[in-house]
């Protein structure tokens, strides 16, 4: 009886990491996001490897400049708890985009990540920018191939 190969698992060192940067200006909030955690997580690599962070680094920049559709900015709330008696919160996403549009993002991401300790250890991989500067040009990041503009 022959036995089968077996299934190699890369280890996190055995998978080159790369820097991708996408300009989320004029594109859709959730299939931006769905497209970051996808690179942040590895599955665009044939090394995928569910229990290891085999992913790339993300740099969003424009994140003031997302669109969201239809009447979600104004009915989709957040929601924030002040951990006091009474303490919750809840901001519109139009009010968020004014005064935090980089939590707007990394919310989205987050929540398509794992929710355990390698989740967060992606997210850590995730950098978000509201203007157009970042301070990783040093890393040489290479635009995002997949990202389609949306035609306004």
């Amino acid at each position: 009886m022959q036995s089968s190969p077996k299934t190699h698992f890369f280890k996190p060192e055995e998978v080159p990491q790369r820097w991708y940067l996408v300009d989320a200006a004029g594109q859709t909030l959730g299939r931006i996001a769905s497209q970051v955690a996808h690179i942040l997580r590895g599955k665009h690599k044939p090394q995928f490897t569910p229990n290891f962070d085999v992913g790339d680094y993300v740099v969003v920049i424009n994140a003031e400049k997302v669109v969201v559709t239809g009447n979600r900015e104004e009915l989709k709330q957040l929601y924030h708890n002040t951990l006091y008696p009474g303490g919750a919160r809840f901001e519109s996403i139009r009010d968020l985009l004014k005064r935090r549009p980089e939590y707007v993002m990394e919310h989205a991401v987050k929540g398509m990540l794992p929710h355990n300790r390698l989740g967060r250890k992606i997210f850590r991989k995730l950098k978000v920018y509201a203007g157009d500067k970042h301070p990783h040009s040093a890393q040489k990041p290479e635009p995002l191939p997949q990202t389609v503009k949306r035609s306004s």
